[in-house]
């Protein structure tokens, strides 16, 4: 597994004479953007279940239906919506699944920027417990003790609780 620890930092970013968006920003950005997506807002999960089985209709069937529409126009009032209609729909159906990519791909990259921010920052902090650990042991550095405890007590790596180590045996099954 390889992590990337050469990120661009704020400063490499800025350096191109752009200034990066704080994560507050670009919250509100989205949220700005969400206002211009037409029928955006979630669904309720038997709806979006309905939505999807019907939505998952074949694009040669959907071409094949657009095209008896044209050759039988009689069938526009029926289904209440023009050869026209439908093909600009199916036009939009492509431009927003691009829209989708892109904040699928957004998404993924943001989720890696922040594992690797998290990262730093474990890093951080275990180099910093085991320092300490090693510190604490000299008197000069006693007042570290308690900063050292509390890391140890929080600890998730290594040692197990002490509630876990005092469980009881399991007993062995009996024999008759």
């Amino acid at each position: 597994m390889t992590i990337k620890t050469d990120l661009p930092k704020a400063a490499a970013v800025a350096a191109d004479g752009t200034t990066p968006f704080t994560p507050e920003q670009i919250v509100e950005q989205l949220r700005m953007l969400r206002q211009h997506v037409p029928d955006f807002g979630p669904l309720p999960v038997p709806e979006s279940v309905a939505l999807r089985n019907v939505a998952r209709t074949n694009a040669e069937m959907t071409h094949a239906a657009i095209n008896t529409i044209g050759a039988a126009p009689h069938l526009v009032p029926t289904i209440g919506r023009g050869v026209e209609e439908l093909r600009a729909e199916e036009g939009d159906v492509g431009r927003w699944r691009a829209v989708e990519d892109e904040l699928a791909a957004m998404l993924s990259g943001v989720k890696a920027a922040n594992l690797a921010r998290r990262h730093r920052l474990g890093l951080a902090t275990l180099m910093t417990y085991h320092i300490t650990r090693q510190l604490v042991r000299k008197k000069e550095h006693a007042d570290l003790l308690p900063h050292v405890q509390a890391m140890r007590r929080a600890n998730r790596f290594g040692r197990r609780h002490r509630a876990d180590a005092a469980a009881p045996p399991a007993e062995p099954p009996k024999t008759a």
